[in-house]
């Protein structure tokens, strides 16, 4: 895994998908799944006969894409045209269940709502029926949802266009998009198909895959050579500001103008279907983009929501906890604990609904020793939950000079979190834990037994919600400083 965040980055960046307004332009139909088993041949014909055993009916086409972003905490509002059928009104009813806004989205009266039916035995696809229509939408819902673009555009951070050429994605209207977006400084992320890419000009970022891209640019892709020859030819004659080309099992390639090219490898794991991996790809790259990663950062998150997805079977939506613990799959026992302020109020929040009670200490602990330790547990045995603030590198010059810290604020926070009595690790840059303890508002807040009551930082804040301040007396003679003495006197010639 090369992603560049750590865990308690992309937890926050989470937290911030929520204050995130995404509108999802294209195709919708619903996909349909009946599972069964195939033990028997038809009498009446050399075929399989299925015994259907359930159904399952889920988003798709630009749906799925609703799906994955409702799944990952962002508002949505889809813009589409769908058939004023049965199917239409299912789609409805579950845009409705889940909060999806449907101002934009509009019944064409001679238009069937697509739904595919895929028929499963043993895990496997047997047959597909599609009930689609592919005919270009009428003018009247077209003005509609330029109007809607025009109009109300601007009150969204990200545009996804989903095109499955079904119609709803008129020249006219994808234009108006990319023009939007431009204006108002909203990034447009489309999903392209077909092999005139010239719809798509403009654009912030295309995301085709192999084959696509080559039907497109008209370049044979073989190599990183070939595929580095195509890209270049689309961003310079589409004008794009990057494309974003999905490489099945060799992972996805990043190209910009005039900037080397970045290859992502695949996350590596059992794959059971790589339906709707490209819709969570669009997803979380865009939400990356609009929640202010890189573009390098949000193409490997975005990578390894793919990895995650395509151990799932069918078009399946994905979750921020999914794709964390995937981050963190490598130091899991570390990562998990270490947390930014943002979500660790919102991990506090839940604590206390189960009544727990939450002791928070502070401090530097630089070259972690003994008295550390027991200073630790017993602070953890104050309560059921012990918080760390943790000084910054920044924190710890201005309070013990230039030389200090001896072990970077990193490699510190990982240390401690591999002490069982520590609950969470929030890095704090201040030079009091003023802040933390405001936003904590723990039950009981411990330092060390060279403090005085009085001189106890946040004392107040505690005290008057209900908590107290408990003084932990420090092993003598065990210090940081000591074991600096003892090195430079034994080693410092």
């Amino acid at each position: 895994m090369e992603l560049l965040m750590d865990r308690k980055q992309i937890e926050s960046f989470f937290i911030g998908v929520k204050r995130l307004r995404a509108l999802v332009i294209g195709d919708l139909m619903l996909d349909e799944y009946l599972w069964g088993k195939a033990e028997r041949i038809s009498p009446e014909a050399p075929v399989q006969v299925v015994d259907v055993l359930r159904e399952d009916l889920r988003l798709g086409g630009a749906g799925n894409v609703v799906n994955n972003l409702h799944s990952l905490g962002c508002k949505v509002s889809v813009c589409s045209v769908i058939g004023a059928d049965e199917n239409g009104t299912l789609l409805r009813s579950i845009f409705a269940e889940m909060s999806v806004e449907t101002d934009a989205l509009f019944d064409g009266p001679d238009r069937t709502t697509g739904k595919k039916t895929r028929v499963m035995a043993a895990n496997q696809q047997i047959v597909r029926i599609d009930r689609e229509t592919k005919e270009y939408i009428d003018e009247i819902n077209e003005n509609r949802i330029i109007s809607f673009l025009v109009n109300s555009g601007r009150e969204f951070n990200l545009f996804i266009v989903s095109d499955y050429l079904k119609g709803v994605l008129t020249p006219s209207i994808l234009r108006n998009v990319i023009e939007v977006g431009k204006r108002h400084g909203i990034p447009v992320v489309i999903d392209p198909k077909g092999s005139d890419y010239s719809r798509y000009r403009g654009a912030t970022l295309l995301t085709p895959n192999r084959k696509e891209a080559e039907i497109a640019s008209g370049i044979p892709i073989t190599d990183e050579s070939s595929l580095g020859i195509a890209a270049g030819k689309l961003l310079e004659e589409l004008e794009l500001s990057a494309l974003l080309i999905t490489r099945s099992e060799a992972g996805m390639s990043l190209f910009r103008p005039s900037e080397a090219p970045l290859h992502i490898p695949t996350v590596a794991r059992e794959v059971y279907d790589v339906t709707g991996a490209g819709d969570t790809v669009i997803s979380v790259l865009t939400l990356g983009i609009a929640g202010g990663f890189s573009l390098e950062d949000a193409a490997r998150l975005a990578n390894t929501a793919a990895g995650v997805v395509v151990g799932k079977l069918g078009t399946s939506k994905l979750t921020p906890q999914e794709i964390m613990d995937e981050v963190g799959r490598e130091h899991l026992d570390s990562d998990i604990k270490i947390k930014n302020l943002d979500a660790l109020i919102a991990v506090i929040a839940d604590e206390k609904a189960r009544g727990k009670k939450i002791v928070f200490t502070n401090g530097c602990f630089d070259l972690l020793h003994v008295g550390h330790v027991k200073y630790l547990q017993k602070a953890r045995s104050f309560g059921d939950i012990l918080i760390l603030g943790l000084n910054s590198d920044a924190s710890i010059r201005r309070l013990k000079g230039e030389k200090r810290p001896l072990i970077c604020e990193a490699e510190r926070a990982h240390i401690l979190a591999a002490l069982d009595c520590i609950s969470y690790i929030v890095i704090f840059e201040k030079d009091t834990p003023m802040e933390l303890i405001q936003a904590i508002q723990p039950d009981v807040l411990v330092k060390g037994g060279d403090y005085t009551l009085e001189g106890v930082v946040g004392r107040e804040i505690v005290e008057s919600g209900g908590g107290r301040v408990e003084l932990v007396t420090f092993v003598d003679g065990k210090s940081t400083t000591n074991i600096i003495e003892k090195v430079l006197q034994n080693y410092g010639e």
